[in-house]
């Protein structure tokens, strides 16, 4: 992860234009919200990057807690969300070292591809010792095997064609055939998982769990799985 963790944490171009960034992080926090069913619980965003609407996912919780590997992603959402005292940046160290049963919900949204199958794994048991008995994780954006880049394509047009910046993915597109994402990529890979052994995983770190029926953001062709810690008897 270390290496993506770096990508990141540069000057990327993974956003094609600044519309298509807003909007990304938009939908994001649209999506989560979805997901609390409490306005006093307490959320935790695993990998947050940005978070650039993080605002008003703090606005539907109790406390929103922004966890980021990325030391210069980081200190900009710290400066950024200083103002609102119900969100708390931490790093992911700080997330290894929380008490036991303090969060209400876990969303890990399009971070599975860049852990390896070890790191995923760790990262599960830690967030089923933070969950409380009736909490959830949300496992967002998961890459499957038979789908490839060319979907992720599509999925960018579409976007960029209802939301008006189709010429920006366009160019973007290049842009990113060009750079150090499509090189790391390449050299790296992304990390790729059927549902069953989503499904496997979960059920080894703990959980009991399903699929949604629609994924985290607008790419349609990947997944996310709901988890629950099993109801006990």
């Amino acid at each position: 992860m270390e290496d993506w963790i770096d990508y990141y944490d540069s000057t990327h171009t993974i956003y094609v234009s600044k519309l298509h960034r807003d909007l990304h992080f938009q939908i994001i926090a649209r999506d989560i919200i979805g997901y609390i069913t409490s306005p006093d619980a307490t959320v935790l965003d695993y990998a947050c990057g940005e978070a650039l609407s993080a605002s008003q996912v703090a606005s539907a919780c109790g406390q929103l807690i922004l966890a980021e590997p990325a030391p210069g992603v980081r200190g900009r959402l710290i400066a950024r969300f200083a103002p609102d005292t119900k969100i708390r940046v931490r790093s992911l160290d700080d997330v290894r070292n929380m008490q036991d049963q303090t969060i209400d919900l876990v969303v890990m949204n399009s971070v599975a591809q860049y852990m390896t199958s070890e790191e995923l794994d760790a990262a599960l048991r830690n967030v089923r010792r933070i969950l409380k008995p009736t909490g959830k994780l949300v496992l967002g954006d998961i890459l499957q095997p038979h789908v490839g880049m060319a979907r992720d394509v599509t999925a960018l047009l579409s976007f960029g064609l209802r939301h008006g910046f189709l010429k920006d993915a366009l160019v973007g597109l290049v842009s990113t055939a060009l750079s150090d994402y499509r090189h790391l990529r390449s050299r790296i890979g992304l990390q790729r998982y059927s549902e069953g052994e989503i499904t496997a995983k979960l059920k080894a770190a703990g959980f009991a769990s399903q699929r949604a029926t629609t994924n985290i953001g607008h790419n349609r062709w990947r997944m996310t799985f709901i988890a629950r810690p099993p109801l006990t008897r």
